[in-house]
């Protein structure tokens, strides 16, 4: 009975969020709740919530302090000397204008959040492939596949979500991962040489003045501190625009202009939040915080919550300004820290209730003895098609905590599990249950469909990279 409604309760779970009739966070904590009842243990449901809530606290605030950090590096133009650099390295060589796509979007990947992500990146390289006429399908299949091996972060989202579910730590499952993960990233640089080359010969090679001339650049005002991105005409100098906005990096408004041959502007470099003479301070804070992080000094929540304080306080001395920074990142911090504490309620019923045991009995009793032993590479490949067509939050959740106590009957650790669960994210950001991916394409003015035949192919390869390195590193 327990199993027919642990599948039953991930089910319903399921096509509410794939359907879109709950949001992740309504249903975490609705449906768990119902079950709980349904199962007769209505009563217990509190102390499932409190103890699911105290284990994942410490994830909840590494969430929390890790966006505000990267928010704010952004803010501060961190990243825009790299992204003038990659420009300079591109040369309007085709080849190097995808792999400096392929860099740059590894390198804004570290804020954690994807919208953001390809922002900044369609933002600086758009000019450059609307100019030099290349397809526009290469820049989004290379900056949405760089991105879905940087989502790996422990603050980008699966590799928490897996944590959560698992009750494990994150830096346990990131650091082992990072040789293999270093592969995948390196095979998103083969493979945007590859189409570079392809572009090349296609088009030639033209100057960087050439490429530039009469093109606009793209304005992306203030990333995480007003997202609003403007169209304005032919000839309108490098950090005009007129539009605002507020919320965190997690959208874009378009506005459309009269003049039908209007075209994106530039990355402002006029944005009241730049700290040019806190520069070199703030990359050796973030150099050293990573640093840190992978050493294992101290808890990685322990560590954000310090760099964010330091940022904070250094580049924004004033209490206004300070709040501004934090207001302009509340929106991603509630939604993502907001997702973890109700997820306690999921995962605390399904465990409180015995659901899990039951389902796990279940399955092992279907997979055959010979595939037992192998259940962490039997994850990665359910991974692939499982984080496709189901959001992070449906496998991470509903489906994970399963093949954790499947495996674990075979003597396959959860850490495992886990660590081979994150290798199907290079193909889960091209899915279209990632609200990002319609930033990208949108901003690309690429056709959703278009991506997805040219991208899957070359998303899943990389995924497979990731995985087999797992494997023969000795990881998974």
């Amino acid at each position: 009975m327990l199993t027919v409604l642990g599948f039953a309760m991930i089910a319903t779970f399921l096509v509410l969020i794939m359907t879109k009739k709950m949001s992740p966070i309504a249903s975490l904590v609705l449906i768990p709740a119902l079950f709980c009842v349904a199962v007769g243990q209505g009563a217990k449901l509190g102390d499932y919530v409190i103890e699911g809530v105290g284990t994942l606290a410490p994830t909840a605030a590494m969430l929390m302090f890790a966006i505000v950090y990267f928010g704010v590096m952004i803010d501060v133009g961190l990243f825009d000397p790299i992204v003038r650099a990659i420009l300079r390295f591109c040369k309007a060589d085709p080849m190097r204008i995808v792999v400096g796509t392929a860099l740059l979007a590894a390198i804004v990947s570290l804020d954690g959040d994807g919208s953001t992500t390809f922002m900044i990146t369609v933002s600086a390289m758009y000019p450059l492939y609307k100019r030099l006429k290349m397809s526009l399908v290469v820049m989004t299949c290379v900056a949405a596949t760089a991105n879905g091996v940087m989502n790996t972060l422990p603050w980008g989202g699966p590799t928490a979500r897996a944590a959560t579910a698992l009750k494990v730590d994150a830096a346990d499952i990131f650091v082992p991962m990072i040789p293999a993960l270093a592969v995948g990233l390196l095979a998103v640089i083969l493979l945007a040489f590859v189409l570079g080359r392809r572009e090349r010969k296609r088009l030639g090679t033209l100057t960087l003045d050439e490429a530039l001339v009469t093109e606009p650049e793209t304005v992306l005002v203030g990333a995480g501190g007003g997202d609003r991105l403007t169209k304005a005409p032919r000839g309108t100098g490098t950090g005009g625009g007129t539009g605002t906005g507020t919320g965190g990096a997690g959208g874009a408004d378009i506005a459309e202009g009269d003049d039908e041959e209007q075209e994106f502007k530039g990355l402002d470099p006029d944005r009241p939040t730049l700290r040019p003479k806190l520069y070199w301070f703030n990359a050796g804070l973030t150099v050293a915080l990573l640093a840190a992080m992978i050493l294992e000094l101290m808890p990685i929540p322990v560590l954000f919550l310090i760099g964010a304080a330091l940022a904070l306080t250094v580049n924004f001395p004033r209490m206004p300004d300070q709040r501004a920074r934090i207001a302009a990142h509340a929106d991603n911090v509630l939604n993502v820290s907001g997702m973890v504490f109700a997820a306690a309620v999921f995962t605390g019923v399904l465990t409180g209730t015995g659901m899990v045991e039951h389902m796990a009995d279940w399955l092992v009793g279907a997979i055959p003895d010979a595939m037992g032993p192998h259940m962490a590479v039997v994850t990665g490949l359910l991974s692939l098609p499982l984080t496709y067509f189901m959001s992070n939050d449906g496998f991470y959740f509903g489906v994970l905590p399963v093949l954790a106590e499947a495996g674990a009957a075979h003597g396959v650790s959860h850490l495992e599990i886990a660590r081979a669960s994150i290798a199907g994210q290079p193909l889960h950001m091209s899915s279209p249950l990632v609200p990002a991916v319609y930033v990208l394409v949108g901003m690309a003015k690429v056709e959703f469909g278009d991506h997805t035949r040219f991208t899957v192919k070359w998303a899943v390869l990389t995924s497979l990279v990731v995985l087999c390195a797992g494997v023969l590193f000795g990881i998974i």
